[in-house]
């Protein structure tokens, strides 16, 4: 099985941390968002990891190389033009089944003996309160028979969350042929859901399968949450620092530096980042920042970034300066 995993995004609604990396490579819990995606993959064996890329891509491979032994393609789409105008560009290099993961999202899932499964492909959905924002799968007798994007009447509650199985690619690729001749769009953008459906209107059989979790990590609130999600469920020990406390949950990198600080609860404190006579709790500080003279909450804080003054709520991109 071979992992496909779309990261061409501008990642619009993480900006300013977007501005200079792309969202995967955002960072949660001690880890970016990708690496926290991959972690429920790689027990499974991938034949392959293979990363569609456009902005910053550079960044995603020189991440992947350094990260993964397994095998690694990288194709590149050059504009935005959608979901499967990406898929599409793996047509040469995945020709049997794959996982096509969107990774903006942190979940739980169950990927064991997908290839046995009596279906030609399977969609992860998680039943919500509210699908009105989101597609949905409608269900009959186990199988999917129409997916339908954000709907007006709550005609089911499962949501789709980005997750896809498909047993045979070039199905999938047929459809969407198809659905690009036929200019199947939505907002000038070809989706994922459109070629299933072409492939359910087709005979083949795509069935639900449940996630336990769907954590969303697409702006910054979603982000923080996760965080949370993270923190409270796979909780690090990070050693105590004399002269600084660590409330847990909390994760601080152990070449993270601590002088008069109290750190957490639901902080990540990444590799290199300084946090000195200051207090930061329900935030996010990437590597190599430095908080000082600061109370810091409900915060992102971008990779190298400079924050010193007053207590404040902020969000600041990566090398960024901030005098409060």
């Amino acid at each position: 099985m071979d992992v496909i995993l779309p990261v061409a995004g501008l990642g619009t609604r993480l900006r300013p941390q977007t501005w200079s990396k792309p969202k995967p490579l955002v960072s949660l819990a001690g880890k970016t968002i990708l690496e926290h995606v991959l972690d429920r993959v790689m027990p499974h064996d991938p034949a392959k990891l293979v990363f569609i890329t456009g902005y910053l891509g550079d960044q995603i491979e020189s991440w992947a190389r350094g990260t993964y032994e397994v095998p690694l393609a990288f194709v590149e789409q050059p504009e935005m033009l959608g979901q499967t105008d990406a898929i599409i560009r793996c047509r040469d290099i995945c020709r049997d089944d794959a996982l096509i993961l969107f990774p903006d999202m942190l979940f739980e899932a169950d990927f064991a003996g997908l290839a046995e499964l009596p279906a030609d492909g399977v969609m992860y959905t998680k039943e919500v309160e509210d699908p009105s924002a989101l597609g949905i799968a409608v269900v009959e007798d186990g199988r999917i028979v129409k997916l339908i994007e954000k709907p007006a009447e709550p005609v089911s509650r499962l949501a789709v969350i980005g997750i896809y199985y498909i047993k045979h690619l070039p199905d999938l690729y047929d459809a969407i042929d198809e659905q690009m001749d036929r200019g199947i769009k939505t907002k000038n953008e070809y989706f994922i859901a459109d070629a299933i459906q072409i492939m359910i209107d087709r005979g083949k059989t795509i069935v639900p399968k449940a996630v336990s979790v769907w954590e969303d990590c697409g702006n910054v609130e979603a982000l923080l949450q996760t965080n949370h999600y993270l923190l409270d469920h796979d909780p690090p020990s990070p050693a105590q620092r004399p002269g600084s406390v660590i409330v847990p949950p909390s994760f601080v990198s152990p070449q993270a530096t601590l002088e008069n600080a109290v750190v957490g609860p639901y902080a990540s404190i990444g590799t290199g980042a300084s946090v000195r006579s200051a207090i930061v709790r329900d935030a996010i500080v990437e590597d190599g920042a430095t908080i000082q003279n600061a109370l810091l909450e409900h915060s992102i804080v971008g990779r190298g970034a400079d924050v010193s003054g007053q207590p404040a709520h902020i969000n600041v991109g990566d090398t960024s300066q901030v005098l409060l």
